[in-house]
């Protein structure tokens, strides 16, 4: 069968023939400096001002939208400035289709393909709209200035309660009938090589007013801008935009978007539904992708599926590295020894495991480490129990059995929601954040037994899914694609197919 020739929407690089790679040495070593200088200029000028704009200005009058001579005054220096940043780098026009509403008709700008750090040039023609950002952004210099006078909604990532403040700031801004300004949202959440959109948060769709669906295109016959999770860096992708004569942008505002009583009630409907008209116009599939824990996975009853399998990455690695499959067995058999020891023994750093899998290089140590945990320590359940599904060296059954005697606290014959969120990340390689699904599916009078477990993961149709699409012993040569799936069903008011559950799953290459 044939495959796009990127695996998916997280990678992007950019191909050069020999001749445009002189060509951009020579235009970049003349406008890369150039460019830079001038744009760096312009933040500078911008910096200060955007300060004044609530300089003097106690915190209940900063929790207010501003008005006035601050607002008069201030706004078109810093529109100006910010588009001036922005023609600097090579963006010498900017084509707007459609019209942009009134804040009364959309108080939300919901913008896709996210595919850049360039994308915030969308600012300019939606008049330096609200945004929502990373509360760390504020520490950024200059950013952070920009982020106190476009008066932005902050939240931290790693903050609960940040986040739950951060809900209730957009809802009340949302529903205050044009007291606050517009706001702009990318619902995407993270950036991608525009192949296929992403499925949105609810963020921008909470409080059930009508959106304006904003497009992004990039008509250029380079296609330099994108930074996504693999491939281009953000550095490189400056320097191959900035070594063009020119960058070419499209905005383009699609009709606004009015929920219906069901999406307004559903969140997830609402936003699936703009998620799906949006794709349609771009020409590319709604996915189920999402970015989890700084891993891009697509989600299936409630499940996080590594879109790229730790596991699978690791087998390549200990091969390359001379381990064939008696090795990598005895290598496994070590490891699990280790786990049974104890909760404690089964935490391991990249020395011990390279250690563990006889491995000599310690950067392939370093690197399995990485594919399955940020911190310096790895959790040798993961490893073990992810590697061993595909290498197929014992039965699911039996597997399964091992996972569950290494998850289950107090041998007490049962799994509570956590211990079954972290047996599932263990074997699919990644965390499990929303399992509530299939505990539920599963527990019967408060009981999650290593035999109901079973019954479920090989007989319930999504579930069963997962065990023989991605729990498999790996065959050889064979690679892992991924194909849409598609179901069609009535359209709502707004011409959408509203309960299309498009999703991409794995599946083996013929």
């Amino acid at each position: 069968m044939e495959t796009n020739e990127y695996p998916h929407p997280f990678i992007h690089e950019v191909k050069l023939t020999a001749a445009q790679r002189v060509r951009g040495i020579i235009l970049g070593s003349i406008l890369f400096p150039l460019r830079i200088t001038f744009t760096a200029l312009f933040f500078l000028l911008m910096w200060p001002l955007a300060r004044l704009r609530l300089a003097g200005l106690s915190a209940e009058e900063r929790s207010r939208p501003v008005t006035g001579w601050r607002r008069w005054l201030f706004h078109p220096v810093i529109l100006f400035l910010s588009r001036a940043v922005f023609f600097s780098l090579g963006f010498l026009w900017v084509k707007v289709k459609g019209r942009r509403a009134d804040l009364k008709e959309a108080p939300v700008l919901v913008v896709a393909p996210h595919s850049t750090f360039l994308d915030m040039l969308v600012l300019c023609p939606t008049q330096l709209a609200t945004v929502v950002s990373r509360s760390e952004n504020t520490k950024l210099p200059v950013i952070g200035a920009l982020l106190e006078f476009n008066q932005s909604v902050l939240v931290s990532r790693k903050d609960p309660e940040s986040r739950k403040k951060a809900v209730t700031q957009l809802n009340e801004r949302l529903t205050s009938n044009g007291y606050w300004p517009q706001m702009l949202m990318f619902p995407e959440g993270t950036t991608t090589n525009g192949r296929a959109l992403l499925k949105f948060k609810p963020g921008a769709f909470l409080a059930g007013v009508p959106v304006q669906p904003v497009l992004l295109h990039y008509p250029n016959r380079l296609d330099t801008v994108r930074w996504t999770y693999k491939g281009t860096t953000w550095t490189e992708a400056l320097w191959h935009t900035t070594s063009q004569f020119y960058t070419n942008m499209t905005v383009e505002f699609l009709p606004v978007y009015n929920p219906s009583l069901e999406e307004k009630s559903n969140p997830s409907l609402y936003a699936d539904n703009v998620q799906k008209l949006m794709a349609k116009a771009l020409g590319v599939p709604a996915t189920d992708y999402v970015m989890e824990s700084g891993v891009p996975v697509s989600k299936l009853g409630g499940l996080s599926l590594p879109l790229e399998s730790p596991a699978k990455e690791t087998l390549s690695l200990l091969h390359k590295n001379g381990l064939g499959a008696h090795e990598v067995e005895v290598a496994l058999n070590r490891m699990i020894d280790r786990c049974q020891s104890g909760v404690q023994e089964s935490k391991a750093t990249a020395e011990e495991l390279a250690s563990i899998l006889s491995l000599t290089d310690k950067q392939t140590a370093d690197h399995i480490c990485g594919l399955f945990s940020k911190d310096e320590t790895v959790d040798l359940r993961q490893v073990y129990l992810s590697v061993s599904a595909l290498t197929g060296s014992i039965s699911f059954q039996s597997l399964l059995h091992t996972a569950f005697t290494l998850f289950a606290r107090e041998s007490r014959g049962s799994l509570a929601a956590e211990e079954l969120s972290g047996l599932m990340g263990a074997l699919l390689g990644v965390p499990q954040h929303s399992t509530a699904a299939l505990y539920a599916e599963v527990s019967s009078q408060g009981r999650l037994t290593e035999e109901n477990l079973l019954q479920v993961l090989t007989s319930h149709p999504t579930y069963h899914r997962v065990v023989s699409e991605y729990l498999q012993a790996e065959e050889a040569g064979s690679q892992l694609s991924l194909t849409p799936l598609t179901n069609g069903k009535a359209m709502n008011n707004n011409g959408v197919v509203p309960n299309d559950n498009r999703s991409l799953h794995y599946k083996k290459m013929e």
